[in-house]
């Protein structure tokens, strides 16, 4: 009923820029925390950045002012602006919301602990 979908994804070189975006869908009432985690081939998922509904961000030190998050919490959408791309960061980017408020079928509020988006894949090569 609700669900994540990632757009944007690509390859790109090296210090190169690239904008990934997350549309949260479904009859959504309101999203604590919305961020991104990567998966690079081998390695375990770890987090990105993350921000809160109330404009609270958290970075991963290696992206740390060199990608930029951003929320609009009315469209319920979440951005990451890469900059300065290296070839660490190549991965599959996964969008993530925990605290999901949503309007069941029986019109009722749910919520759901967290969702996962389907992945994007970013590949910075030269």
């Amino acid at each position: 009923q609700v669900r994540l979908v990632e757009i944007g994804g690509g390859l790109v070189q090296p210090g190169g820029s690239l904008t990934i975006s997350c549309v949260a869908q479904g009859p959504i009432v309101s999203i604590n925390t919305m961020g991104w985690y990567r998966q690079a081939p081998g390695k375990q998922r770890e987090l990105v950045a993350t921000m809160h509904n109330g404009g609270y961000t958290n970075y991963a030190a290696p992206v740390r002012g060199r990608f930029t998050i951003s929320r609009d919490n009315t469209q319920n959408t979440v951005l990451l602006q890469m900059t300065r791309l290296e070839a660490e960061d190549t991965a599959t980017y996964y969008c993530n919301a925990e605290e999901i408020m949503f309007m069941s079928t029986e019109r009722k509020r749910e919520r759901r602990l967290e969702l996962w988006g389907q992945g994007t894949l970013v590949t910075v090569f030269s």
